[in-house]
């Protein structure tokens, strides 16, 4: 696929652009290790493409737990600010890619669930905060990605489309989103399961492991 036909690219965070999942288990773990439980079978998939708001609720409700909502965001947040300020790695290619996109008059956009608070310094440290023009968080449209709310929100601050817009996504949820809104999608599979590649293969418009895969093409 030739990727600089596109008017505009937007991207999800976690999975997509950063190694993100081991940290955000990591965080769950020791969460529910506070409180003398196992993680949830099925709970990263649940709050993953959530904000952190939802998530909250969700995990409030599902345990019962008298935290409140501030209090377990807070938790979360103190835990995650410093793995993405020093720690998260790219997925491999990532950086030289978004440049790539933008060396050839790719408008890039960023749709996440994520505070700025955590996707700026992650994407300052990689050296690409600066490459980006329009970004979007599901707190701010108020659904989740299976919805294609953000990428809308994400393409009104670039002055696109979805016609003229292609969305990354790592999640089936997402690409599910995306093509609700007409928009063409990219499936990035670096840290997905078998299963979950087996959907993206079938559902997303071309799928990669990593950018250099694409670098090469």
């Amino acid at each position: 696929m030739d990727f600089t036909r596109f008017k505009a690219a937007v991207f999800d965070l976690d999975g997509t652009l950063i190694r993100s999942k081991g940290v955000w288990s990591e965080i769950d773990r020791l969460f529910f290790k506070k409180r003398g439980m196992e993680v949830p079978e099925g709970y990263y998939e649940a709050v993953s493409t959530k904000d952190f708001r939802a998530a909250a609720i969700y995990t409030k409700d599902l345990l019962r737990l008298d935290d409140s909502i501030e209090s377990i965001m807070q938790e979360w947040h103190d835990m995650a600010v410093y793995e993405y300020t020093h720690i998260i790695d790219e997925v491999d290619g990532a950086a030289d890619f978004l440049r790539y996109l933008s060396d050839n008059g790719v408008k890039l956009g960023l749709a996440t669930a994520n505070s700025a608070a955590l996707y700026e310094p992650v994407l300052k440290r990689l050296g690409v905060l600066s490459l980006f023009e329009g970004f979007a968080t599901t707190e701010e449209v108020g659904r989740g990605k299976g919805f294609p709310d953000v990428y809308e929100l994400a393409c009104k601050r670039l002055g696109t489309t979805s016609d003229d817009t292609i969305v990354f996504e790592d999640l089936p949820e997402g690409i599910r989103g995306a093509k609700i809104g007409g928009f063409a999608s990219a499936a990035c599979m670096d840290e997905l399961s078998g299963s979950e590649k087996a959907i993206m293969l079938k559902e997303a418009d071309i799928c990669f492991e990593n950018y250099r895969e694409l670098l090469a093409k």
